[in-house]
């Protein structure tokens, strides 16, 4: 496999640890512990702590990203695009991803925080854009 296939198969297991850790583990112990029942957390309203919301929303944010990532990876693969800048864009973007989750969900936030979270979500969007070009580069579609 290609390192762009496994840092998208690593954007989809941390998406999936992420649930588990956080909204998993909240909603399981009350469940088994007889606090709340099954039906006892709808779709519609929010609740718990300010971490288990953040968790929902950065759990959200991994999975409106991954479907993107994986259409780029896809067209890498497809236009036979590589190499080590594109290793390296990849990785970024994984690595960039792990932290954005963990600041959201780990860290009150302040000021200082959110810009912390946002700027690993900026390389995100810069390494995608970059991937992008890099593709449309090689299958000569560009002016």
């Amino acid at each position: 496999m290609t390192i762009p296939v496994w840092a998208l198969l690593g954007f989809a297991a941390w998406t999936v640890l992420l649930l588990l850790a956080t909204v998993g583990v909240y909603r399981w112990s009350r469940i088994l512990t007889g606090r709340i029942p099954v039906h006892g957390f709808p779709a519609d309203q929010i609740e718990g702590k300010d971490w288990y919301r953040r968790a929902m929303r950065a759990h959200a944010n991994c999975i409106e990203n991954l479907p993107v990532f994986g259409a780029i990876v896809l067209a890498l693969y497809v236009s036979g695009v590589g190499g080590s800048t594109v290793n390296y864009l990849s990785i970024s973007l994984l690595v960039a991803r792990v932290i954005q989750s963990l600041v959201h969900v780990c860290l009150v936030q302040t000021n200082t925080v959110t810009a912390v979270r946002f700027t690993f979500f900026f390389v995100q969007i810069v390494s995608f854009l970059a991937l992008i070009a890099m593709v449309v580069r090689q299958t000569g579609l560009t002016p």
